[in-house]
């Protein structure tokens, strides 16, 4: 093992990077715009759901649900005829409207049980899950106002105290830039590395290689450390500059600990590129192999929904994927503030993936080469 050849290799991979245009873009816009719109698009909170409302009572009380609908939830509501809205949502202009029959105030004032229709547009899951439940809350709280003649809350046995941790406010945006910037590592860390190995095969440079006085384990370093290293820098940038800088979101760990995390996770993964590669014999072929592999490993690796909601089969499975660790170390230093302490299994199962992963594809680099 030669480390000279080891750097000079990896300072070759990285001046074939700055020749291509297409990558240092997805760089760029990877670590930074996509982090933005990502956290701006989570799904979590409603907002600005359109909603219609079919008024056939045209009292007091029904104008007072009407009125109850109002931005941030709702954009201000369209009142509408009956005939408008099935129309209305299937042509996807509402995602909810609201029917309220007629007598319906002399029903509600004389003790009987009016019921009110809330048709829902599904295919918007996220805004159907959530907007079903507000809206019941909004005209239960409108109805029982106006019956009881104040405004009064219901007086509870028990007083629950609700303290949100790690995000009082409970700002979807919190967790959607830093879950942005660890797909972000993810993605670009097989895509780097595995773009790097084919561009080889693609300029005829590997023959070149193969008459050098250098061995494969050389080359496959190389190509792990300079891919690796754009993505730690940028990985860095992202989490200072536009998470903590522009976005001001806070980070209650070290970011330190989490850059020697993202480290090994770079390993692993970079690892795991060149063995892809030296599977796919062209780009648009990495490109489908990426994802059978980088789809499942960001779904079920509890990045997306916890992993406590998997099958067991799943997790436990899961847990021979490097990003399934990788979530849990960053979720744990980024939002609860843990320290080395904490997270240190996590550390030993990431460095024990790469050295596996790295075996495999120094196997499989070395027949690539013969």
């Amino acid at each position: 093992m030669n480390l000279r050849n080891v750097g000079n290799l990896g300072i070759k991979e990285l001046r074939g990077l700055l020749r291509d245009p297409i990558m240092l873009v997805l760089i760029v816009y990877s670590f930074s715009l996509s982090i933005w719109t990502s956290s701006n698009a989570s799904p979590e909170a409603l907002t600005r759901a359109a909603i219609s409302i079919v008024d056939e009572d045209r009292s007091q009380l029904s104008s007072r649900i009407g009125g109850a609908f109002y931005p941030p939830y709702f954009v201000p509501p369209n009142m509408i005829t009956t005939t408008e809205m099935d129309s209305r949502m299937d042509a996807g202009l509402d995602t909810f409207a609201l029917n309220i029959p007629p007598d319906f105030e002399r029903d509600v004032l004389a003790g009987r049980r009016p019921a009110i229709q809330l048709n829902i547009d599904a295919t918007r899951m996220s805004q159907a899950f959530t907007g079903a439940g507000y809206i019941q809350q909004i005209v239960s709280a409108e109805v029982s106002e106006y019956v009881a003649g104040h405004r009064a809350e219901a007086a509870l046995p028990v007083g629950l105290a609700l303290r949100a941790r790690y995000n009082p406010a409970l700002d979807p945006k919190w967790f959607g830039a830093i879950t942005s910037v660890i797909q972000s590592i993810t993605m670009l860390s097989l895509v780097l590395t595995g773009a790097a190995l084919i561009r080889e095969k693609e300029h005829g440079t590997v023959e070149h290689l193969l008459v050098m006085p250098v061995t494969a384990a050389e080359i496959m370093l190389s190509k792990i450390w300079s891919m690796g290293g754009v993505v730690l820098l940028g990985s860095g940038f992202a989490l200072l500059v536009v998470v903590q800088g522009l976005m001001a979101v806070p980070v209650a760990g070290s970011v330190w600990l989490f850059m020697a995390g993202t480290l090994l996770m770079l390993f692993a993964m970079t690892a795991l590129g060149v063995f892809m590669a030296t599977i796919a014999g062209t780009m648009p072929q990495f490109a489908l192999l990426m994802m059978l592999v980088l789809l499942p490993l960001q779904l079920l690796s509890g990045a997306m929904t916890p992993r406590d909601s998997m099958p067991e089969i799943i997790q436990t499975l899961m847990l021979a994927a490097p990003n399934t660790h990788f979530i849990i170390l960053s979720q744990g230093i980024l939002f609860r503030g843990a320290g080395l302490g904490t997270v240190w299994p996590q550390f030993v199962a990431l460095l024990a993936i790469g050295l596996v992963l790295f075996w495999l594809a120094l196997r499989r680099f070395r027949q690539f080469l013969q």
